[in-house]
């Protein structure tokens, strides 16, 4: 069985809230999950830009805290 390792993509929205998804890799295969709506897909290729742009979408997140 593979292991799992785990990232996250983090934004904050104009009100200052942060919004996070996690990124979940199990071989190939990535799982992310939101926190903030408990939103979830499957995602082979550009785990990260999928998870930035349902931030963007859902939430109105674009801030990136580490910038």
């Amino acid at each position: 069985m593979p292991s799992m390792t785990t990232s996250k993509v983090s934004r904050w929205d104009g009100h200052g809230r942060e919004h996070i998804v996690h990124v979940s890799k199990s071989g190939m295969q990535r799982q992310l999950s939101c926190e903030t709506c408990g939103w979830r897909k499957s995602a082979q290729f550009l785990p990260w830009l999928k998870a930035q742009e349902h931030l963007a979408e859902a939430h109105q997140a674009t801030v990136d805290p580490t910038a």
